[in-house]
């Protein structure tokens, strides 16, 4: 989905630093359970021209909350919607799902834009 979080302008955008963000209060549905999953998602990137709305993107994540979506399907779709929106140099995100029935998982996408 382009667009789903909204972003501002980089001021060092010929820099290759990088930017980790943590949510820790991610929670979206298991669509064969219907019970809650709840984990941390971090989102780590070298941003490009434009980094990440930090309000724009907790309300986007918080919009997974009544979503059925199992882990690997959550975080490859965060993946795929924030590289849309801003674009970065590159970008990884990592699920940390609390355990559930003795079992935790974590769940890893990463995405490097191709050199021009």
């Amino acid at each position: 989905m382009p667009g789903a979080v909204e972003t501002f302008p980089n001021q060092f955008p010929d820099r290759g630093y990088e930017i980790e963000i943590t949510c820790p209060e991610f929670t979206a549905v298991c669509p064969k359970t219907g019970q809650p999953d709840f984990g941390t998602i971090v989102i780590a990137y070298v941003p490009a021209e434009t980094c990440l709305e930090l309000k724009s993107l907790k309300l986007y994540l918080g919009d997974f909350r009544n979503r059925g979506i199992f882990y690997e399907h959550s975080i490859n779709t965060i993946l795929d919607d924030l590289v849309a929106s801003c674009r970065p140099r590159r970008m990884t995100v990592v699920g940390h799902f609390n355990p559930r029935g003795g079992i935790t998982s974590k769940i890893t996408a990463t995405h490097e834009a191709s050199r021009p």
